[in-house]
């Protein structure tokens, strides 16, 4: 399951923003695609892990090459001006193994593997002024290629992009100040003034502002560009440079929230070495302290909250530190939550809280991703690297069964080493499974498979479990090929059929219901693909009962902005809630709760946001709406 999935998922490397194409109205058939076949490098399209390389080219001297990894699809997007309500056709020949195309928002399509060049194409009709292009591979899929992208269809006008957001100082030393901003939609460049002088033009989200005074104050602020013009300035921030003696310190780590109340949180981080004093930021908020904790009043009850911090002394400050998010409960715990729905939640990032997001939505009932084996071979840890008793994941589990929750554990998902992997003989996977149920009294596993194992000593390994712990409830969380299709063959309907004969009593078929292609609206496209689960699943268990088959699926799609474009909104969750709640279905789940909140409106895909506009928590409240 894809995360941004991105712890157990690791997930690095994300998108903040793309290249906006100079298009004036044009005939159908002109391609509206700037450097289409990336003659001219990579110019014009913004990349993670892309290059442009002369061998294997499908026309002309230029191709793109997509360095996929076990943590990066190796995306490449472009923004081009269009027509709201026109009809468009997006094609790109590209070779390698799961090669997606389309539209971030909208349509797309893929191929699961190929050898030679292969055109990939679809029609979609724009429903904005601007349509953001996208090509990318699959995590630890190898290295794919696309050359002569097109899209043709009447162009549209360029407007001048909007003022950027989010600028903040990143670091200082005694003559250079770093800084941060937000991607502005539609820009191609951004101009970075100090004081009312304009002093560096850059393509990127981020600069250095060097040869700069030691210990002065300096004002910058930040206006985005293209061919359409410039956007106005955005509100100034303030850095002093240090005194020219020495170094800054190094970042802090470990920054972790410790004591919350509705209206403050605390926090604290490990010492930086030569520091003489630490900046808590929170939005435009700077807290300055000599020690290394700090808290933070005069919040708001039931409110998520960022925070970072950055050590100082009298040479300047550090990079800030990697952020966390917090959110203060309300003042009285709410009611609601539903015990069908067992939303993800990476437990290998400190925040959100289990506590805090019950106390917060009224929701109670979770599945902890994910997990794995360790370095240590057939040792399970949380995302390969956390002990499983770790003593803060353990104080979660305890918080929320203080309030009346509990958990299920998934096993598995989007990157290894599976515990199937790192523990080959059926013995020695029940020995790990059942370690991981006793420490915790788990009675729901999960098995997140979306890798190749070894199906038959998986599942006789799950079915000796389920005989050794008696009512132990187990779901398949399983990759969807297509809305029309249902599960993918060899790990997902080949492994029920394998665990059926295995003797699983398998509780929950759950497809993850996301990262596929389809021309459908996407909240269509997440119920169709279930239903088509459905349909399989009458295939494989002939003998039951059309209410049962309804009773064993589950369904869980990836909320805000997918990893293959398309956006499931809060319309397409209150869509597939009612559904569901019509046709009795077992279980609802989404990934994941980290991302519940509208902390990147409009953003690229992130662990820690949904990359739409909403409230926090709105989509657990949502499925928390569903009854079954």
């Amino acid at each position: 399951m894809k995360r941004l999935r991105l712890i157990s998922l690791g997930l690095a490397g994300l998108l903040a923003g793309g290249v906006l194409v100079t298009a004036q109205l044009a005939s159908a058939a002109t391609n509206l695609v700037a450097n289409p076949g990336f003659e001219s490098g990579l110019s014009n399209w913004t990349c993670s892990g892309g290059s442009a390389v002369s061998s294997p080219v499908h026309s002309g001297t230029g191709a793109l090459s997509g360095a996929v990894s076990n943590s990066d699809t190796a995306q490449c997007t472009q923004n081009v001006a269009v027509v709201s309500g026109a009809q468009y056709t997006l094609s790109a020949w590209v070779q390698g193994n799961y090669v997606y195309l389309g539209v971030t928002g909208g349509a797309s399509t893929w191929t699961p593997g190929a050898g030679g060049w292969t055109q990939l194409t679809f029609t979609f009709t724009a429903t904005s002024g601007t349509a953001q292009i996208y090509l990318h591979g699959w995590y630890a899929q190898g290295t794919y290629f696309a050359d002569d992208v097109s899209l043709t269809g009447p162009g549209g006008t360029v407007t001048v992009p909007p003022t950027p957001t989010g600028l903040a100082v990143t670091g200082t030393t005694s003559s250079s100040v770093s800084l941060s901003w937000s991607a502005s939609n539609g820009a191609t460049g951004y101009n970075v003034y100090q004081g009312g002088a304009k002093v560096a033009s850059v393509g990127g989200t981020g600069t250095t502002v060097s040869g700069l005074a030691a210990s002065t104050t300096y004002s910058f602020s930040v206006s985005a560009t293209n061919s359409a013009g410039e956007s106005a300035k955005s509100a100034a921030v303030s850095a002093t440079t240090g005194s020219g003696t020495g170094t800054p310190p190094p970042t802090p780590t470990g920054l972790h929230s410790t004591t919350i109340t509705p209206s403050s949180i605390s926090l604290a981080w490990n010492a930086s070495t030569g520091a003489t004093g630490y900046k808590v930021y929170q939005g435009t908020n700077v807290t300055t302290v000599t020690g290394t904790s700090a808290t933070i009043g005069g919040l708001n009850a039931a409110t998520m909250y960022t925070f970072t911090v950055s050590a100082t002394n009298a040479a300047g400050e550090s990079a800030k530190s990697a952020p966390i998010n917090a959110s203060t409960p309300g003042n009285d715990p709410p009611p609601g939550g539903s015990p069908r729905s067992w939303p993800y939640i990476d437990i290998t990032m400190a925040t959100p809280t289990l506590a805090d997001v019950a106390r917060a939505t009224g929701q109670k009932f979770f599945t902890l991703a994910f997990i794995l084996g360790s370095s240590a071979g057939c040792v399970p840890a949380w995302g390969a690297q956390i002990d499983l008793t770790d003593a803060r994941i353990s104080k979660e589990i305890s918080d929320l069964r203080a309030l009346g929750g509990d958990v299920a554990v998934s096993f598995g998902g989007a990157q290894g080493p599976y515990i199937q992997q790192s523990c080959p003989s059926q013995s020695a996977q029940v020995g790990a499974i059942e370690k991981v149920m006793d420490t915790f009294n788990i009675k729901h596993i999960d098995f997140d498979i979306e890798a190749s194992v070894p199906i038959d000593t998986m599942n006789k390994a799950i079915a000796q479990v389920q005989r050794e712990r008696s009512g132990t409830v187990v779901s398949y969380t399983l990759m969807v090929q297509g809305d029309d299709f249902g599960l993918t063959p060899a790990l997902g309907t080949d492994l029920l059929s394998n665990a059926k004969a295995n003797g699983v009593n398998v509780g929950i078929v759950n497809p993850m219901t996301m990262d596929f292609g389809s021309s459908k609206e996407w909240g269509d496209a997440v119920i169709a693909a279930s239903q088509a689960t459905l349909n399989q699943m009458a295939q494989i268990w002939p003998e039951k009962t059309s209410a049962t088959l309804h009773r064993m699926l589950g369904v869980t799609p990836m909320i805000g902005r997918n990893d293959t474009g398309p956006i499931f909104s809060l319309a397409d969750g209150t869509k597939l809630i009612n559904w569901a709640n019509t046709n009795h279905i077992g279980l609802v789940a989404f990934w994941s709760v980290g991302r519940d909140n509208g902390g990147c409106p409009g953003g690229g895909v992130s662990p820690t946001c949904s990359s739409i506009s909403q409230s926090q928590y709105q989509f657990t409240k949502i499925f928390g709406g569903f009854t079954g």
